[in-house]
Formats: C-alpha cells, sequence, structure tokens
C-alpha cells in the first residue's frame, strides 16, 4: 500500500521572487533617502547657529592662554566628567511631573517705559528669566547672556522650548550701553537674539574664541571685545572685570572647550554686582570677592543641577556658599525658571535656595521673570511659585569635586 504523500512546498516563480526583492530594496532605499533628508535639513538648519570656530589671529591669541593646553581650553581645576552610560538612562526615565510649569505661570510684563526712570539708588537689576538680565549701574545699562529665542538649541525641539514668552519684548528693550556673554551655550549665546542685537550697534563683551561665533553673525569685529580670565575693560566710569567660572564650552560635537568661560564682575564708583555665569563651586570665588568685593547683590547661577554634573553647575546650596565667599550682599538666583534643562522640578531650585539661605542667614530676592529690583531696597522673600513636591539637599545632594580645603558649608 503506497504511503500518503505530502503535498509539495508551495513555491513562488522566479520572476515573483525577483519583484518582491525589487520592491523590498526601492521601499529601504526611499526610507534611506527619506532619512538622509532629514539629516542634511537639519544640519543645514543647525549649520549657522552652531556658529564657527576660531582661526587664524584669533586663534593665536587664544592658545596663548595660560588656560589652553592639548588643543582646549582647561577648567580652572579638574572636573569629573560623567559616563554617557550613567546620564542616558536618567534622561530615559520617566521624567519629572513638574519639570515644565503646567499651570499658567507667573510673570511681570515690561516695556521700554519702565526704564525711564534711573534707579534711586544707582543700581537696579532686572530678571527677565533663565540667565537674562538688565542690570542698570550709575547710569549704564548692561545686557547680560540675552535669550529672546524661543528654543535654547539648533533647531526647533520642543523640549528647549521656554516656558512663556519673553516677559519684555525685544522690540521694547530699552538703549543698552553693552553685551556681556559669559560662554557660548545655547541658552547664554542665542543666535536669533544676536542677530537682532547687532543692529544696535552696542560692545559685546566675551570670553576668548566667541568673537568667532559672533562675527560669522554678522557682528562687526571692532564691537567685539574678548577677554581672558582676569582681564579688565573700562566702560566709562565702570569696571568690567572676566572673572574664572568652573565649567566647560561648545555648541556642536567637535568643538567641546573651544571657546572660553566666565563670570563678570561690574565694578562702579559706589555700586558693584557679580554675575558668575555657569560655573561648579571653585575656590576661586574668594579670590573674586577679594579683588572686586564686596557687591551689592550677586547673579548666581541656581538650577539645571545634578550630582552627576556637579563639577559644572553649583546647584541651590552651593550658589549660597559661592555667594559668602564673594562677600555678597542680596543674592538674587539665576539659570532656573524658563527652561526644562534638568531633572529635577522646576520649582526646586527655589525652594532649595530658600532653605539654605536661611540656614546661612543670607538675604536672597525672589523675584518673578519680569521683575525689577533695587538691592538697597530689597524686599523680603515672597513666594509665587506654585506648591510641587521637591527633593531636599539631603535626598539628592550635589557637591562639587575637590573641595576638601573649602570651608563654606
Amino acid at each position: 500500500m503506497n504511503e500518503p504523500r505530502e503535498p509539495d512546498a508551495i513555491s513562488v516563480p522566479k520572476k515573483k521572487r525577483t519583484k518582491i526583492w525589487r520592491i523590498v530594496g526601492w521601499v529601504l532605499l526611499a526610507i534611506m533617502g527619506l532619512f538622509l533628508v532629514f539629516v542634511a535639513t537639519a544640519l543645514a538648519t543647525a549649520w549657522k547657529p552652531m556658529g564657527k570656530m576660531a582661526s587664524g589671529e584669533r586663534l593665536t591669541r587664544m592658545q596663548k592662554s595660560p588656560q589652553w593646553k592639548d588643543d582646549k581650553f582647561v577648567d580652572v581645576m579638574p572636573r569629573v566628567e560623567p559616563s554617557i552610560l550613567k546620564i542616558l538612562p536618567k534622561w530615559l526615565e520617566e521624567p519629572h511631573p513638574y519639570r515644565r510649569p503646567q499651570e499658567r505661570m507667573t510673570h511681570v510684563r515690561r516695556r521700554k517705559a519702565d526704564f525711564q526712570t534711573p534707579p534711586k539708588s544707582g543700581l537696579r537689576i532686572t530678571w527677565l528669566g533663565h540667565s537674562t538680565l538688565i542690570v542698570e549701574i550709575e547710569g549704564h545699562r548692561l545686557l547680560i547672556d540675552p535669550v529672546w529665542g524661543k528654543y535654547v538649541a539648533p533647531l526647533e525641539l520642543e523640549a528647549s522650548a521656554r516656558f512663556i514668552p519673553p516677559p519684555l519684548p525685544f522690540s521694547e528693550l530699552p538703549d543698552i550701553d553693552a553685551v556681556l556673554i559669559s560662554h557660548d551655550h545655547y541658552d547664554h549665546l542665542d543666535y536669533p537674539t544676536i542677530l537682532r542685537l547687532k543692529e544696535k550697534k552696542v560692545p559685546f563683551y566675551v570670553p576668548l574664541g566667541i568673537g568667532a561665533h559672533l562675527e560669522y553673525w554678522g557682528v562687526p569685529p571692532e564691537l567685539i571685545f574678548e577677554k581672558e580670565w582676569w582681564d579688565e575693560s573700562v566702560l566709562g566710569d565702570l569696571v568690567i572685570a572676566c572673572t574664572p567660572a568652573r565649567h566647560f564650552s561648545g555648541r556642536s560635537l567637535v568643538d567641546k572647550d573651544k571657546t572660553l568661560w566666565a563670570g563678570w564682575a561690574i565694578i562702579g564708583q559706589e555700586r558693584r554686582v557679580f554675575y558668575s555665569g555657569d560655573t561648579a563651586l571653585f575656590g576661586g570665588f574668594a579670590e573674586i570677592g577679594k579683588r572686586y568685593g564686596p557687591f551689592d547683590a550677586t547673579m548666581i547661577e541656581s538650577g539645571a543641577y545634578n550630582s552627576l554634573w556637579a563639577d559644572v553647575h553649583l546647584g541651590p546650596e552651593q550658589a549660597v556658599a559661592a555667594h559668602r565667599m564673594l562677600g555678597g550682599g542680596l543674592l538674587i538666583p539665576v539659570h532656573w525658571g524658563m527652561f526644562d534643562l534638568g531633572l529635577h522640578g522646576w520649582t526646586e531650585p527655589m525652594e532649595r535656595i530658600l532653605v539654605a539661605a536661611k540656614k546661612a542667614n543670607v538675604q536672597i530676592a525672589t523675584m518673578i521673570p519680569g521683575a525689577s529690583i533695587e538691592p538697597a531696597f530689597a524686599p523680603a522673600p515672597e513666594r509665587w511659585w506654585p506648591d510641587h513636591p521637591w527633593e531636599t539637599a539631603a535626598q539628592a545632594p550635589v557637591v562639587s569635586s575637590g573641595l576638601e580645603t573649602l570651608q563654606v558649608f
């Protein structure tokens, strides 16, 4: 008896198989083509905002700096660089529920007319959110780290979008005597803002190397003053001093630390203030205070911190420590409240810095974006932000490395 035969396997004719693979190939090529078009478009969009690295005489001057070693600027002291393998999982985990405001954010709308009357005390500071400040001091008006752009990135990435529109529309910006830039990160050196500021023909005071970005974007070379740490410039009756900071720089994957980073001391005949830029804690704050202090006010970065990058950002408690080392009067926390650049809740920096300031008996300002303050008449701190859960210094400590010899806490 014949055993049953299994049916022959269904075969696809060779011509049909060839046609299927041809279709698959075309689909893959189309996907690859679309990806390449996307990458090329993104690169073309980001190319100009990324700026330009220094060359020629500018680079030669940079190479003579004591901070220039091994073809880049080195930090004021060694910094611990966290591995991307440690940072990436943090960014990919469930985000903090309050990293961005979920309610209408309080702010003060400003107009040019608000600046017509000079400050009675000779010093008034207006905070426009994050690190953008207008400092009116003894008849001069300085603009610090101006950011009017919507995104602090070379592309329109929603994650980098500001929380609210600028409290002072750019069209209402009063006359400015000078612009001060601390470093070239996107939340401090804003390409669309520079394009508008260059039309005002005002001088730019910047750390070494940043002039290459500005010239590339059309700022006249004669309006660019590039400074080394401890360099001093005279603007009318003011002395503007470029001070050391513990941070880094770069606007792309290939230009890390190719420009210098800094803080600024602004010294008048009777009034003086200090702006930290972005920085971790280091002993140099005491030297800055010795040379240029005591200060009527310090404007110190206090947000976007984490224990993984404690060697490039202060965090709230170390901001208070830096203020004390500087010999500061009124502490104005900046670098918070406008962009989501950290992993903590957006209100946490102020919660923590209030606790630290009270413990250290430090006078602190709790400014609403757009608010102006005269340090000589500073009001008592008032909460204007919502009450959200936050982590304390004990729960999420931020301590820069190499502080063993500093007695600041």
